[in-house]
């Protein structure tokens, strides 16, 4: 099909469009470093980290909103890209596999560089997308989100934010808030545990309401088990133990890029006790923001996140920003401040004012109440 074919309303939608496709620009990336070895293998996060976040500064910010109200089949081009991604990371992500455990010139070292730039793209994008597609209603695209997940083995995810997340968000019982003064280390140990213990129970939980076992079938640990089990057996297939490793590697540095950004999300902004275990409703004000133009476009708008908060099936190109004074706005896009959060004493210098101004702008009868300085629940019971 050629723009000769297309009308121009369906031209400036798929021009509209195309700068959220900039994630398929890492795809040859990723192939060059393996056929060149050397220093190309670090090309992918030389780019995602450092390149994006130079270009994100020079492009400013885009703080336009489109209609919430606009159909989806006017979003086809923006959906595309989200439906095409898993079978192009399959193919990346185990044609690698295959090649570099064969691929003399490649030693261990560029071995584990490679597949760190590997868990990047499926940590960055494909968790991301994943975490579009979890939450639409067709069952085809809460597929792919499973399989996306199962890629990373932390199919678990996806119980725990749709069952979990979206409901305690800003909460002791929320794993994956960030508390005042917790640094991404301690946080990343803590939610690797917790993050999984608050799935299993969501999940007995809804099968207490239907009357049955947690080991009922019908409970999703079950294909979560089988699909990461089954993308195990893949990589043992391809490169041996010596694939498997590397999967699990790739797998565990997208985990990682994963928890640093659910790190960034709600550091430090918690929902005021009402008392007998009850919170205030979820806000705008309860999550971090950014309307850095490179990093929305690839990160699929997933900076605007006080909007997925309050309408969380809403399609990415629809989320709307806010200003300042309703949701609080980060000094730089998720890329720049994931890269601060991994230094605690810088993380802590940049964030901490601004955490204890949005205290003192949202909540001043309590924001000097003592054990806010805490890690834990800084709010009274």
């Amino acid at each position: 099909m050629t723009d000769a074919t297309l009308p121009p309303a369906a031209i400036a939608r798929l021009t509209r469009a195309l700068p959220f496709w900039l994630s398929l620009l890492l795809i040859p990336l990723a192939v060059f470093g393996a056929v060149q070895g050397g220093w190309a293998v670090l090309l992918i996060p030389l780019c995602t980290w450092y390149l994006f976040s130079i270009v994100d500064v020079f492009a400013g910010l885009d703080e336009r909103n489109a209609d919430p109200a606009t159909p989806d089949t006017q979003l086809f081009w923006y959906r595309l890209i989200t439906l095409i991604w898993f079978p192009i990371q399959v193919v990346l992500t185990f044609g690698l596999i295959h090649y570099a455990t064969r691929a003399p010139h490649l030693d261990g070292w560029e071995k584990i560089g490679l597949f760190f730039g590997v868990g990047v793209i499926n940590g960055t994008i494909g968790i991301n997308y994943a975490h579009e597609l979890m939450h639409q209603k067709s069952r085809a695209e809460r597929w792919m989100a499973d399989l996306l997940l199962a890629m990373v083995f932390y199919s678990h995810f996806r119980s725990e934010h749709l069952l979990g997340h979206h409901r305690y968000v800003g909460t002791p019982r929320d794993p994956v808030t960030a508390r005042y003064n917790e640094g991404f280390h301690r946080f990343f140990a803590r939610v690797l545990v917790g993050c999984f213990a608050s799935a299993w129970r969501a999940e007995a939980a809804m099968q207490a309401r239907r009357g049955r076992s947690p080991w009922h079938r019908s409970n999703p640990f079950w294909r979560y088990a089988a699909l990461q089990l089954g993308f195990a057996a893949l990589a043992l297939a391809l490169g041996g133990v010596q694939g498997l490793a590397l999967l699990l590697w790739s797998a565990f540095i997208a985990v990682w890029q994963l928890e640093l950004v659910n790190y960034v999300e709600h550091y430090g902004l918690t929902r005021k006790h009402l008392g007998d275990g009850k919170y205030e409703h979820v806000l705008p004000r309860h999550s971090w923001n950014a309307s850095h133009k490179v990093s929305n476009w690839l990160l699929i708008n997933l900076q605007r996140h006080s909007d997925h908060h309050y309408k969380p099936d809403r399609r990415f190109p629809l989320l709307q920003t806010y200003d300042d004074a309703d949701a609080p706005q980060l000094p730089h896009g998720y890329q720049v401040m994931t890269m601060v959060a991994m230094v605690p004493p810088l993380w802590r210098r940049v964030m901490n004012p601004r955490v204890r101004a949005w205290r003192r702008q949202h909540y001043p009868e309590i924001a000097d109440w003592a054990p806010y300085r805490h890690a834990t629940n800084p709010w009274p019971r």
